[in-house]
């Protein structure tokens, strides 16, 4: 005789791993693109780490130093909120060092830099690259990438000219440094120079920065009067004759601080640390201009649909390739708005991304970690950023914030994935069965809530387990 009354399914318990299912029901097997070779020349990376752990012995030792000597109970490393050494630190680290404190303080902030001393809100520890240091060589790598990436906070800017000429500056060099890698060898000053007016010349040209003259609505020139239209005050553009050659100056001082390049005798060549991270940025960029989406080129939103077919690492190279092409912040702003949109996929994927950015993404995340539609995601990749396992970062979700993104990953699953997705769904859940289950996706208050349920309940192949899901989707359509 059988039942008609709905099981107490038991659920079998597993970790949960709910931001990885959406992606797994979309992804389909690609051909793989094989490994891209370096130049030839190029070290291999032993030598390479090799390399950035000499040029980064100090930062290093100061690091070291602080994790030794600044410990809990102690007056701490920083005195501004700003992770920036108190003048006593200083003092005591360059006594203790056999350093000046300048030269504390410098090696302070390159540790900074390549991620040594990570920063969490008011206080500064040591980073996870500086404990995988002297056995890692992908860490020591990427610690060194941090520091080329960040170039222009390596050396003070010159105060002399409008912080709109210097950002122009930073915005052209990408292309400075892609010319000295192509030339694979010394190239005179004067050559980067004109070469930097040229894409200044084309930054201002994509602003549309046309003269007009005073008193008229029209360019300069003949041509018809058009009616008068209100223009909005835009921000101040740096003069048109903003000399370039001191700020190439400083752009070149500033890299060879960093030990991507050599400059002295009116020219300047790459390092080989140099010449590989700007090989493996520009190989980033192809990767994701050779897409079928073309996803360098688009908005976050538009990026992450197109990575949503990909594998985790094919998407993963897709997200630093996008990030590679863009200010971080500018990235981090779109990316969180991507995931406040309706798309649950996209909220996930979006997260993922924000992985791949690390500990600049960390005040923007915080940011909206009050933001009930992604308050889960913030607070999971909070736990990782702090150190916790990502098999156990779901420990810090409530037992309500981790069903409300078991539903919000469902409904990407309901949108984007297979049935039977769905129904193995089930098992990242966290209650132990699935009346549990019903009653608190009920109470939680996701607005997909009832999508979620029907599609489930046409999934599932237990007659009375989706009679049991659709009664449940009906009470909460009704409010009951």
């Amino acid at each position: 005789m059988t039942s008609r009354i709905p099981r107490d399914s038991r659920l079998r318990l597993v970790r949960p791993r709910p931001l990885a299912a959406a992606p797994r029901a979309v992804n389909q097997r690609r051909p793989r693109r094989p490994a891209p070779r370096p130049p030839e020349g190029t070290p291999a990376p032993a030598e390479l780490a090799r390399m950035a752990r000499t040029g980064l012995a100090g930062p290093v030792r100061v690091a070291r130093w602080a994790d030794a000597a600044l410990g809990p109970g102690s007056d701490g490393a920083t005195a501004d909120g700003k992770a920036t050494l108190s003048a006593v630190t200083a003092e005591r680290a360059a006594a203790e060092l056999g350093l000046s404190a300048a030269q504390v303080r410098a090696d302070w902030d390159t540790a900074r830099l390549a991620g040594l001393v990570e920063v969490h809100g008011d206080s500064a520890r040591p980073g996870w690259r500086l404990r995988a240091w002297d056995r890692d060589d992908s860490a020591v790598l990427r610690g060194w990438v941090a520091l080329f990436d960040a170039w222009s906070l390596a050396s003070p800017e010159p105060e002399e000219y409008e912080p709109a000429a210097v950002a122009e500056v930073v915005s052209a060099m990408p292309q400075v440094l892609s010319f000295l890698q192509l030339s694979a060898g010394p190239v005179p000053v004067e050559q980067l120079l004109d070469l930097l007016q040229q894409r200044v010349t084309e930054l201002r040209t994509e602003r549309c920065e046309v003269p007009y003259e005073p008193g008229t609505d029209h360019p300069t020139g003949s041509g018809p009067a058009r009616p008068t239209v209100p223009r909005q005050p835009a921000a101040p553009a740096p003069a048109a004759d903003t000399p370039l050659a001191p700020l190439l100056d400083w752009a070149l001082r500033a890299l060879a601080v960093v030990g991507a390049l050599t400059y002295g005798d009116g020219q300047a060549t790459l390092t080989p640390l140099g010449s590989w991270a700007v090989w493996v940025k520009l190989e980033q960029i192809c990767v994701a201009a050779q897409s079928p989406a073309g996803n360098i080129e688009q908005s976050a939103e538009d990026m992450l649909r197109g990575c949503a077919q990909l594998r985790p690492n094919a998407a993963r190279a897709e997200y630093r390739a996008w990030l590679a092409a863009r200010p971080v912040g500018s990235a981090v702003t779109e990316l969180i708005q991507a995931a406040r949109g309706e798309d649950a996929l996209l909220r996930g994927l979006a997260f993922e991304a924000l992985r791949v950015v690390g500990a600049p993404a960390e005040p923007d995340v915080r940011a909206v970690v009050d933001e009930p539609a992604v308050r889960p995601y913030a607070l999971l990749w909070l736990a990782e950023h702090d150190g916790a396992d990502p098999e156990d970062a779901h420990e810090v979700l409530t037992r309500e914030e981790a069903t409300w993104l078991w539903v919000d990953t469902a409904a990407a699953v309901a949108d984007h994935g297979e049935a039977p997705m769905l129904v193995r769904h089930l098992e990242s859940a966290v209650q132990p069965t699935v009346p549990q289950l019903l009653d608190e996706v009920r109470a939680v208050g996701h607005p997909r809530t009832v999508q979620v349920l029907v599609a489930l309940a046409a999934a599932h192949p237990d007659p009375a387990l989706a009679k049991a899901v659709r009664r449940a989707a009906f009470q909460v359509h009704t409010g009951g």
